[in-house]
């Protein structure tokens, strides 16, 4: 048995599950998440012990690698919903700065102009002076949107492997390359 797909998923109260055969709903304060699943999934939602469980109709290698991933997904719908997700991104770099201005997210990372992020719809962006970088923070319901929107600002100036230079991921190490001197 999967160790991940056989455990239930606890719903808060203010988050509604609404399931029609493979296609699930989840609703709550942060948003509104809905997904298809694989039709041999069945998923349960017990009202009484505010449960989710996914259940697999065999053994079969397909069967079984659904199982997990229908599950894990299922608990990022609840979570975002009810919690939300946040990304954290650093910005290093003498004279590199960001900001918000309204709604989207304006990077200063050594081109001759502003890079302008615009977000989609459900996230949004904080900009922060931290001690030694800006912080940018990446916030929405959807686990995956938010973690595409990280992963496209960072592309805009990923760190240089010389200096550190750009935008890595918070806790990200950057391994260092010597110089031309070899120092």
């Amino acid at each position: 048995m999967s160790r991940i797909g056989r455990l239930p998923i606890r719903v808060p109260e203010n988050v509604q599950v609404d399931i029609q055969g493979s296609h699930v709903k989840v609703k709550g304060p942060k948003g509104e998440l809905e997904f298809t699943f694989p039709a041999a999934m069945k998923i349960s939602f017990d009202p009484a012990t505010r449960e989710l469980k996914v259940e697999r109709p065999s053994d079969e290698k397909q069967h079984k690698a659904w199982h997990g991933t229908t599950r894990a997904v299922l608990n990022n719908m609840v979570v975002g919903v009810s919690q939300g997700f946040e990304k954290v991104l650093e910005l290093h770099g003498v004279g590199y700065r960001a900001e918000v201005q309204g709604k989207n997210l304006v990077l200063s990372v050594g081109f001759s102009h502003p890079v302008t992020v615009e977000p989609p719809e459900g996230i949004t962006f904080e900009a922060e002076r931290g001690p030694n970088a800006y912080i940018i923070k990446v916030k929405g319901h959807d686990k995956v949107l938010v973690g595409q929107v990280a992963a496209n600002i960072r592309k805009i100036r990923p760190a240089e492997p010389y200096k550190g230079k750009g935008l890595r991921y918070k806790g990200e190490h950057i391994r260092l390359k010597a110089g031309k001197a070899g120092r």
